[in-house]
């Protein structure tokens, strides 16, 4: 039997927390740097901060993709993990902001003020419990939508994160507006920042409660109905654990042989989009890490040493401002895409709009207008766009049912994978290549946003 097709309201049901939870991530990318800055951090040592939120990503999506997929509960299969990563992270949204105005002994430890470690394992802690909360809605598509149906669902998710990224990057300049301080005394994050968390943790639980409350999950005879798993002969419902059973038989007891052994099985398109994905997620590690410093010193007059300079600080805000405007980027090219797809095919379409992010980021280099910035960072929303839409839509498309849920655990490894290995070369890169000049790590985003559009050619697609 085929899955049954759902309304708009339902698929829109399906995945609104994930507008909640993207807000929580925009404030992270977009105010991390600025925070371990503000804290005390060198730029030579800023990447290194941006190494847990992968690391952690790496381990707990496989694993919230593995133990889901055994999960029937009256709750849910998938719903309890997003439930339990909204709490944690709303938790954590209001204590990490929080860094600078606790009392710490002064003692460092290895060059870490304690500051810094508190922010450091808060942050661990919130990509970790984003990561719990995002994961379940990409499965739940996997689950309940039929293939006919999974572009349309996707896009609307991608819709939803590009509105939730647009909400978290403008909330710093937002409360700066309407009169909340965006300076602080050294060492403190301003409230314009703190109000923003707030904000972000508030609407991440209503939108989280709000999927939870509206989404009835398949049930385990559902489920094998849906996904044409054996039927009991004697026509009784079947159970929990003989659905995990049968979806282990479809995959050759793939999920009895780990991790490995489905690596080993792993249709070639896991690691050719893989490899595209290395490229692309290290660009964007950079652009996180080192747009703040960048568009302070040419944009806004920053010295480039004190953090609490307003110079710095207004350019945080800003910051906010131009991804937002990235997000837009990518709106816009996600509706262009389809038809560059028809004219180019998938491929074609993914290789172009990895170009224009790359021109993108080269440009920086060479802007000291903040406002001419918006068109160097609405081209990096067409890489950014094409990176949400196609590898998922391609892996999918060549995985089997059974173990969707760790496969798409394990598919996240390509992209934190990228970003640790590129907050490891950071500090070299600026140092040696870059001859200290943040914006040149931009240049370096861009050269690897042409090497993935060149890896791009190995994907073999399934038809």
């Amino acid at each position: 039997m085929q899955k049954r097709n759902l309304s708009f309201t339902q698929l829109f049901n399906l995945s609104f927390g994930f507008f909640g939870v993207q807000i929580a991530y925009a404030l992270q990318s977009a105010n991390i740097s600025r925070i371990f800055a503000t804290l005390g951090a060198d730029p030579h040592t800023l990447s290194f901060f941006w190494i847990l939120p992968p690391l952690m990503g790496m381990i707990v999506q496989p694993l919230v993709g593995k133990y889901s997929d055994k999960t029937w509960t009256r709750l849910g299969r998938r719903k309890p993990y997003l439930l339990v990563g909204a709490l944690i992270a709303v938790a954590v949204m209001v204590l990490l902001p929080n860094a600078g105005n606790f009392t710490f002994a002064q003692s460092a430890f290895l060059g870490l003020n304690a500051a810094m470690w508190f922010g450091l394992f808060s942050l661990m802690f919130l990509d970790t419990s984003i990561n719990i909360a995002m994961q379940p809605f990409k499965m739940m598509v996997g689950d309940m939508v039929n293939e006919e149906q999974k572009g349309t669902a996707y896009a609307i998710q991608s819709a939803l994160c590009n509105a939730g990224s647009v909400v978290g990057y403008l909330f710093p300049i937002f409360f700066t507006w309407i009169g909340i301080a965006n300076t602080a005394p050294e060492g403190v994050i301003p409230d314009s920042v703190k109000w923003s968390f707030y904000a972000g943790a508030a609407i991440l639980i209503l939108c989280s409660l709000y999927t939870f409350a509206t989404v009835k999950e398949l049930n385990p005879e559902e489920y094998a109905e849906f996904h044409g798993l054996n039927k009991k002969n004697d026509q009784s419902p079947i159970t929990k654990n003989e659905v995990n059973r049968a979806l282990a038989a479809e995959n050759n007891q793939s999920e009895e042989k780990g991790f490995i052994a489905l690596l080993r099985e792993a249709p070639s398109a896991f690691w050719t989009v893989g490899l595209v994905q290395f490229f692309c997620w290290a660009a964007f590690m950079y652009m996180w890490t080192y747009s703040n410093g960048a568009i302070a010193i040419n944009c806004f007059g920053w010295d480039g040493v004190n953090a609490a300079d307003a110079a710095f600080q207004n350019a945080g805000g800003w910051v906010g401002v131009v991804f937002c405007v990235q997000a837009v980027g990518s709106l816009l090219w996600a509706a262009f895409l389809p038809k560059l797809e028809h004219w180019t095919g998938n491929k074609g379409a993914y290789a172009i709009s990895l170009v224009v992010g790359a021109l993108g980021f080269i440009s920086v280099w060479f802007v000291t207008n903040q406002y001419i910035l918006w068109i160097s960072y609405l081209l990096i929303g067409a890489a950014w766009a094409a990176m949400l839409a196609l590898p998922f839509t391609i892996v999918t498309n060549a995985i089997k049912g059974g173990n969707m849920g760790y496969y798409l655990g394990l598919f996240n490894c390509t992209i934190c994978v990228p970003q640790i290995v590129a907050a490891l070369c950071g500090g070299l890169l600026l140092k040696y290549i870059c001859a200290h000049v943040q914006a040149g790590m931009l240049v370096v985003a861009g050269v690897l946003l042409l090497l993935g559009a060149a890896a791009v050619f190995t994907i073999k697609e399934k038809e």
